[in-house]
């Protein structure tokens, strides 16, 4: 029986898992502050056991329970059509790594995901990919209210999102210090795959630091990501997007983000951004409006046996540089090609991955000691960290003209043409992209503007001049007439 005991305490030691904790308090008029808090465990590990009183497995139900309340699920609607180019369109394409969400192909379009309650005051965190374009984001806490949400802000370099929903005393998980976490430590991954809400499924860390190149390939918007995810083989599906990944102490360790598998579904391999990254991010979304990056102007690969032995490294880990930026804090500091950087602060870097998440934990401004091994000496240089501007001032939010976010692109319009129409006045829409005429109107392509809310618009520039003065939420009618249909259309929206 004994024996009986033993198989199945190894037969069943693969559904188990860690938490630890990390907390936000904001205060009005005061610096967001963060707080780590230790890992200590809930209660001491308790074990269930078979009838001769012989440990079979690992008891994870007051974890679950404490954790479960602060997860919830989201549902972001994108009310324009999705162009065939787009790339959300079938973000399951590159695989093998594939994240989360579940979009429909045209239409308005639904993507659901999970998000974690980091604040009382109603703060959650999701992936970037979950709510992006979204025009309504829905949220449905564990004890089924929804609420709508307001986006704060969103980091495509990390797939991370902040959104708000205007609630008080909500239950919150807080973060722990994901530089603590080990390869082997046991982790519960909790969210809402395929719509099956509250779902808690448990394993280990399988591996830290994995750069798998699926955040540059899905925001298009080059090399700027930064990849350390902690690997994992607790259960996650399309659905766990923005999920928390925990461990024993009931605190959030990351952001379940990404999946490798053959088929969208799981296969064994789960991606979450740690929560030292994450917890940057939501700090300067808070208290900037936008995230803070410190750079250090450097294109930089793990070192391998090829590297080693092409350029008679006196080291097998780190991060090689192999060249600058303009600008480059790094350079003006005296680093030179072919470093290899095998420290920052008192931090071991073992690859590119280490030292782009050490680097993107800081802001411009920030001093960071840098230890490099060149040509088998090691030597520390600090470095001041710049923005992608080439210095250390805040980057604030981008402002972008009113009328970009009606996403169109007008022209003049002939004078011969508006004579045929019988018009004195009127500018063309040449194109549309995703933006709140397409989201929210039937307009098309060819339609010659001729008045907005009965003001007539004689140039594309008088045309700006009066986008500009509306208020949010103000409503806007654009009257005017189709080439082909001579007949008075008029489209209404708010700014």
């Amino acid at each position: 029986m004994k024996r009986f005991g033993s198989l199945l305490l190894a037969a069943l030691l693969g559904s188990l898992i860690t938490l630890g904790v990390y907390h936000y308090v904001v205060k009005p008029n005061q610096p967001v502050t963060v707080q780590y808090v230790s890992g200590t465990p809930i209660n001491k590990i308790a074990y269930s056991k078979d009838a001769e009183g012989n440990p079979l497995v690992l008891d994870f139900t007051e974890v679950a329970a404490k954790v479960t309340p602060a997860v919830v699920h989201i549902k972001s609607t994108q009310t324009s059509r999705t162009l065939p180019n787009d790339r959300t369109i079938d973000p399951f394409r590159d695989f093998p790594f594939r994240d989360f969400f579940e979009p429909r192909n045209y239409g308005p379009q639904q993507s659901t995901g999970s998000g974690v309650i980091i604040n009382s005051d109603g703060y959650i965190v999701t992936n970037n990919h979950v709510v992006q374009n979204a025009d309504i984001v829905e949220v449905t806490l564990n004890d089924n209210r929804t609420f709508k949400a307001e986006v704060i802000g969103t980091d495509p370099d990390t797939d991370i999102a902040l959104v708000k929903i205007n609630q008080k005393n909500l239950p919150y998980l807080s973060f722990v210090d994901s530089d603590q976490a080990k390869v082997g430590e046991w982790v519960l991954a909790v969210g809402n795959p395929f719509n099956l809400n509250s779902t808690v499924t448990a394993g280990i860390i399988s591996a830290k630091g994995r750069n798998i190149d699926i955040i540059n390939r899905n925001n298009g918007q080059g090399n700027t990501a930064i990849e350390s995810f902690i690997q994992t083989d607790a259960a996650i599906n399309p659905g766990n997007s923005g999920g928390a990944l925990v461990n024993l102490s009931g605190g959030l360790l990351g952001i379940n983000t990404a999946i490798a598998s053959p088929t969208g579904a799981y296969a064994g391999y789960g991606f979450a951004v740690p929560s030292n990254i994450v917890s940057k991010i939501v700090e300067d979304l808070i208290k900037f409006g936008s995230v803070q990056r410190g750079w250090l102007g450097v294109t930089v690969t793990s070192v391998t046996n090829e590297l080693v032995k092409e350029h008679d490294l006196a080291v097998t880990e780190g991060a090689f540089i192999n060249g600058f930026a303009e600008k480059s804090a790094a350079k003006e500091a005296g680093i030179k090609e072919h470093d290899v950087v095998v420290k920052i602060n008192d931090t071991p870097i073992k690859s590119s991955a280490a030292l782009i998440e050490m680097v993107g934990r800081h802001r411009p401004g920030d001093k960071l000691m840098i230890t490099v091994n060149r040509k088998g000496k090691e030597i520390t240089i600090p470095v001041v960290l710049k923005n992608r501007q080439g210095d250390t001032s805040v980057v604030k939010p981008e402002e972008k003209p009113a009328i970009a976010s009606l996403g169109i692109e007008l022209e003049e319009v002939d004078a011969k043409v508006l004579k045929k129409l019988d018009l004195t006045n009127g500018i063309r829409v040449k194109s549309l992209t995703n933006g709140k005429l397409s989201r929210y109107t039937e307009i098309r392509e060819g339609f010659i503007i001729t008045k907005v809310n009965d003001e007539p618009v004689k140039s594309v520039k008088q045309f700006n001049e009066i986008i500009s003065k509306k208020k949010p939420g103000e409503l806007v009618i654009l009257s005017g007439v189709y080439e082909d249909f001579p007949r008075e259309f008029n489209y209404a929206f708010r700014m």
